[in-house]
């Protein structure tokens, strides 16, 4: 299996897709109000925004999105205002991770992980 997309919700797409773009996703589909869909810069995976009249703050995912240069990517972001609740901070489980929200309060995690990613020192077969 491949990971096709991920669709989150969004009470304003508009304010949604401004800040995407602004993340570095590129708009592929625009069926605004009510739809949009991004490309990554890399890979094969896809991101959606879709309309809802509300957003329920329980259960909500958490969306990750890695980067190999994230000090520089985190830098380049924060000039075009993007806000950051956590900066670059190295974690136990050998990630570096940059934590923010969306307009929305969808929570996303900007990181750097290499070879553990998929294969930490605790790893399973």
């Amino acid at each position: 299996m491949n990971l096709n997309q991920v669709t989150l919700p969004s009470t304003n797409v508009e304010k949604a897709v401004e800040f995407y773009i602004k993340l570095g996703l590129h708009l592929i589909v625009d069926a605004s109000p009510r739809y949009v869909r991004f490309e990554l810069p890399n890979g094969d995976s896809t991101l959606s925004i879709h309309k809802v009249d509300h957003i329920s703050t329980e259960n909500i995912p958490i969306i990750y999105f890695e980067d190999e240069n994230l000090d520089v990517l985190v830098k380049k972001l924060q000039e075009k205002g993007i806000e950051f609740s956590q900066l670059p901070k190295s974690e136990t489980w050998l990630w570096r991770e940059a934590h923010l929200k969306d307009p929305d309060g969808n929570k996303l995690i900007l990181y750097k992980a290499g070879k553990n990613r998929k294969n930490p020192p605790w790893r399973i077969n």
